[in-house]
């Protein structure tokens, strides 16, 4: 039996997705070939031992460096503050990647890994790399364009894109050219492009309804149109997004507008629905009163719930993540209107802009102005959308799984 070394990079919960998605399908083709294990740190690593509850010894606990929280995505300050310096509770970043990159290498030692899979985390690339161990690389940025305001994070994009270079193979989980929605994210050199492989986007499949309808399906079933507005990042990020949600919300433009605001917060006191008659309900009284809706707060959809909603719903006001991304305008041909936290969601979004899949917002006037221009030119958008759709491939596991078969093979 081989055995599989997987290292999630623990910064927001893509790369953990990602990688959940991608364990599903060894466990369906390979599960009696491979031993899986996995390394991470924080919230990600509990999120591990409670995906694999009865693989505890094989879920491994290194702290790995990441970004210090600011109001909106990463404190730039704090974080260039923590490389000397103990900040917030953290000890120097120096001293975190020196420990970090001596953990994973004794792992490494200890476990004897056949083959790495590293999902966010570089340093395991150089590790993989001295030992001699074949190693997959999963992205969906190298080298990506960085605004005017992010040049102090140059050094830092070299530094990551030089120990991407250094796995066996580059995965990028999108749809090939010209289909790519990470398209602006990429700046492979020649010489690397024998490694890289589009294998598609790593989706969870088609979501199977079988529980019965909840009432906040019921609520949104027979409406005309309505916007599904999501909130997502760290606590500082949701809390400034929800403000400007609200002053969008009092613009004279959108006070008919019908929308659904997911919280993704599992917190149920944030569940409930505004009347156009300008009081508040809970879900199931709305329900049960048959409230005519201007707005929905639920802390957290299930996927049931979330699968309804973007099937029901005329666009998604989102932050420009990848999966995100690739699951609307691919998986459900809805258009966006994208509020970039990072450099990386404003790339895709202006690539989706620039496709006439969506439209890049950075203000709370633009948020009002786009939902106008949608709702204007929606025939224009569905046209594109429809063929965005037909070529967008979601088959990244089953492609990576190939991969990994291969490269035990050889």
């Amino acid at each position: 039996m081989k055995k599989i070394g997987g290292f999630v990079y623990p910064w927001g919960n893509g790369h953990f997705t990602r990688m959940m998605h991608l364990d599903k399908t060894i466990q369906d083709e390979m599960k009696d070939d491979v031993e899986m294990h996995y390394t991470s740190s924080g919230e990600i690593y509990q999120k591990l031992l409670q995906k694999f509850p009865q693989n505890k010894d094989r879920i491994h606990d290194i702290e790995m460096p990441t970004p210090i929280d600011g109001k909106k995505g990463p404190s730039i300050t704090l974080s260039s503050l923590n490389f000397l310096l103990p900040i917030s509770g953290r000890p120097p970043l120096l001293s975190v990647v020196t420990n970090y990159l001596r953990k994973e290498g004794k792992l490494y030692n200890n476990q004897k890994f056949d083959l790495v899979i590293n999902d966010g985390d570089v340093g395991s690339n150089a590790i993989a790399q001295r030992r001699n161990i074949k190693c997959i690389f999963i992205t969906n940025q190298f080298r990506p364009k960085l605004w005017a305001s992010r040049f102090y994070l140059y050094p830092g994009v070299i530094y990551v894109s030089k120990n991407i270079e250094k796995a066996t193979k580059i995965v990028v989980a999108d749809s090939p050219p010209p289909y790519t929605i990470c398209e602006y994210n990429l700046n492979f050199p020649d010489r690397l492009k024998e490694k890289v492989v589009y294998v598609g986007h790593f989706s969870n499949g088609g979501i199977v309804h079988s529980k019965p309808k909840s009432d906040t399906e019921k609520l949104i079933e027979n409406v005309d149109s309505f916007g599904y507005w999501m909130i997502t990042g760290n606590k500082s990020t949701k809390k400034i997004t929800l403000e400007n949600y609200k002053t969008a919300f009092h613009r004279p433009d959108m006070t008919g507008e019908r929308r659904i605001i997911s919280h993704a917060s599992a917190d149920s006191s944030l569940d409930k629905v505004l009347g156009k008659d300008g009081k508040t309900y809970s879900i199931s009284e709305a329900v049960e009163k048959k409230i005519d809706w201007i707005q929905i707060d639920i802390g957290f959809l299930s996927e049931q719930e979330k699968d309804t909603v973007l099937n029901l719903c005329k666009y998604a006001v989102i932050n420009g993540s990848h999966t995100a991304m690739g699951e609307i305008l691919g998986g459900k041909a809805k258009p966006i209107i994208g509020i970039p936290v990072y450099d990386e969601h404003t790339n895709q979004i202006k690539w989706a802009q620039d496709k006439n899949l969506g439209i890049l917002a950075t203000t709370v006037k633009q948020t009002v102005k786009a939902v106008s221009l949608i709702h204007e030119d929606y025939n224009k958008y569905q046209e594109n959308l429809s063929e965005f759709s037909r070529n967008y491939n979601t088959g990244g596991t089953k492609s990576t799984v190939k991969i990994i078969s291969e490269m035990l093979g050889n």
